[in-house]
């Protein structure tokens, strides 16, 4: 009888020791499993808003910063640009920004929170293209002498004004479209975030 207690006593234990080996292989393969379906740091970084310093920014100067993988550019508008803009305003295609792509606060002829900083994806919206600078108002841009400065999508031709909106009858459907963004300071923003915060 004891030789039978003792044999079971011996699968038991047998059985108790495979079992946690086992558990704890399944547990070490299940963390690196589970650790590969939530984002990578690169890929939190490559969504998560980004601020840029606009304090350097003079009038009728642009710069370029990275968000999501796509070029935002803020244009710090002279008081020339931003009266050209109600003189195209029967030449463009959607003036009011009604269909364009572009947060509530955004709605406005200058489609911005302040007048003076033009804050825009610049991907084409006809075949996601990235259009040039033609801020030169006039035949000295190469656009015509009726020109009074924006943006030249090469491939196909399509033209925005210093708001991004869409010329009539060009390619591109849309206007470029406007990032959600913020002011955290005068001189710095947030893109990619246009929450109030708590």
């Amino acid at each position: 009888m004891s030789d039978d207690k003792n044999t079971d006593n011996g699968r038991r234990t047998l059985v108790i020791a495979t079992a946690a080996v086992g558990g704890g292989a399944v547990a070490g393969a299940a963390v690196p499993f589970l650790a590969s379906l939530s984002p990578s740091e690169r890929a939190k970084a490559a969504g998560a808003p980004v601020e840029a310093d606009i304090s350097k920014l003079q009038p009728g100067e642009m710069m370029t910063v990275e968000w999501r993988g796509k070029p935002v550019w803020i244009l710090r508008r002279t008081k020339e640009q931003l009266a050209s803009l109600a003189a195209v305003k029967g030449e463009v295609a959607d003036p009011e920004s009604a269909r364009s792509e572009q947060p509530e606060y955004c709605k406005n002829t200058y489609r911005s929170i302040k007048d003076e900083y033009l804050v825009t994806i610049g991907i084409c919206t006809h075949l996601g293209c990235s259009p040039s600078s033609k801020f030169q108002p006039g035949a000295e841009s190469g656009m015509g002498a009726d020109w009074k400065g924006g943006f030249l999508c090469p491939c196909h031709g399509s033209t925005f004004d210093l708001a991004g909106r869409v010329f009539k009858n060009k390619p591109a459907p849309d206007n470029l479209p406007i990032p959600p963004h913020k002011y955290l300071a005068d001189t710095k923003l947030l893109i990619g975030d246009d929450s109030k915060g708590a």
